[in-house]
């Protein structure tokens, strides 16, 4: 490389509003290391406003596959879907060798590995720029999710995606048991770069939470099919517009949260297959019913008793809980439909996408995250959870080979690996809410001091810095 560009290209094979760890490296790119940068992907969802008002960071959205595709006979899909990757390369490799100023060095995501791997290292070849990959999982542990592990198709992608990655002029990845797999398997020399959460994920204040619910609130209290604990006292029991959430009041004080508040527990999915959605759902039933065991409540009650404003003991030992679910993806019709078969007396939940800058104020406003991401490789870590402890939260996550690399049992959360275990946990963590649960209140501390432990900016300053420098440095182009 004879002469020194300033810019960088951040490539992603997806809806870059739904890719944080990129989104988060294009903003260290351009404050930290002082370059332009171009991100080339798809639209889709907005990324946080902070990409968007950054005036060194330029966003290329991609022509997209056609989606009347998805509509046609399997047979002719099948046939037709062969040429998606071609369609995909040549758009991609327009962008990147036409479209955008020639860069000092190009980085991408993986997966997808193909054809993205292909046209990021030829046009690495053609405008004389470096490659890097940041590999978040391996694609064709993806594509054995639904194809079968044993698939000619699914070896295939493997080596593309392993000749292509050791093509690489330096290579990222997400934790130790991936860097490991990659030397060992693969040999590819990866430095791990942690996930972390930026400045805007944080515990949220009162007047923040205040504002969120008010803006949230008719979504939070109408709810389709029959009606919930949630929305039974969105009709009877609101009186106030203008101060008055599920959550929060305004009293002569201030802004103050209400006693007997439901728990407000988020989950996070791309409502993808790994992701077994059905574990929360069961869990939430054995919630349901174990809390209404515990209270001595009778079942057999035709008229469900949703809460009583005279009681202030034993009817909230275990409080009611609302379930946000955020995110989008392709099950998530048929999960939703299930949902409002359930009948839950305690139990109630939402579906719901936010924007890149309420989706942290919700994190920082309830009261614990649950995790359903098992991974298709077993090395990867979910994101999610990273976002989670940013806010402070408490999370109970599906237990995996490599998780506890990142949540650290009975001091930031805790593991489960079946719905019974994780009713149990809510049984134990919600007794006594909001006042009396020492556990969840512990293991908020612990997430506070996940939160404080690290940033993004000084763990990308640390591993991801020098190794861009030293590969940009080496005039070899």
């Amino acid at each position: 490389m004879s002469k020194k560009r300033g810019r960088a290209a951040v490539v992603v094979l997806g809806d870059i509003g739904r890719s944080p760890r990129m989104q988060y490296h294009a903003l260290s790119l351009a404050r930290q290391a002082s370059l332009k940068v171009d991100i080339v992907a798809y639209g889709g969802s907005d990324p946080h406003a902070a990409i968007l008002e950054h005036p060194s960071i330029f966003i290329h959205r991609m022509a997209e596959w056609p989606k009347f595709t998805q509509k046609l006979p399997w047979v002719l899909r099948c046939i037709i879907l062969l040429l998606k990757p071609v369609f995909q390369f040549i758009v991609l490799l327009w962008y990147l060798c036409v479209k955008i100023p020639a860069p000092d060095l190009f980085l991408v995501q993986n997966p997808p590995s193909v054809p993205t791997l292909i046209a990021v290292k030829w046009a690495s070849w053609l405008r004389h720029s470096v490659l890097i990959v940041d590999w978040h999982n391996f694609g064709y542990t993806l594509l054995g999710l639904s194809l079968g592990r044993g698939s000619r198709f699914v070896a295939v992608y493997r080596w593309f995606e392993k000749h292509y990655g050791q093509l690489a002029d330096g290579s990222l990845c997400v934790t130790k048991a991936m860097q490991h797999e990659l030397a060992q398997n693969w040999g590819i020399k990866a430095t791990v770069l942690y996930d972390q959460p930026p400045e805007f994920f944080h515990p949220s204040s009162l007047l923040e939470k205040h504002k969120l619910f008010l803006k949230l609130d008719k979504e939070l209290r109408y709810c389709e099919g029959i009606q919930d604990c949630i929305s039974h006292e969105g009709t009877d029991i609101r009186t106030n517009e203008q101060s008055d959430t599920l959550f929060t009041t305004i009293t002569g004080s201030g802004i103050a949260e209400k006693p007997h508040r439901p728990a407000l527990i988020v989950s996070s999915t791309s409502w993808t297959p790994d992701e077994d959605f059905s574990i929360l759902l069961e869990a939430a039933v054995m919630y349901d019913r174990r809390a209404a065991a515990l209270l001595n409540e009778d079942d057999s009650e035709q008229e469900v008793v949703f809460w009583d404003r005279m009681d202030t003991g034993r009817q909230y030992m275990y409080p009611r809980l609302l379930f946000i679910i955020t995110g989008k993806g392709p099950e998530k019709e048929i999960y939703e439909q299930k949902i409002k078969k359930l009948n839950l007396r305690r139990v109630a939940f939402r579906t719901m996408w936010l924007s890149a800058e309420d989706y942290p104020m919700l994190l920082g406003s309830a009261d614990l995250g649950v995790c359903l991401h098992t991974s298709s490789s077993g090395l990867d870590l979910p994101m999610k959870v990273v976002d989670m402890f940013g806010c402070g939260l408490p999370v109970c996550a599906v237990s995996y080979s490599c998780i506890e690399e990142l949540v650290k049992v009975e001091r930031n959360g805790l593991l489960f690996s079946s719905s019974s275990e994780l009713a149990d946990q809510l049984l134990a963590l919600f007794k006594g809410f909001p006042d009396k649960c020492d556990v969840l209140r512990s293991l908020r501390s612990g997430a506070v001091e996940t939160r404080s432990s690290a940033a993004w900016a000084t763990e990308w300053e640390e591993h991801a810095q020098p190794l861009f420098l030293k590969v940009t440095s080496k005039d070899c182009r």
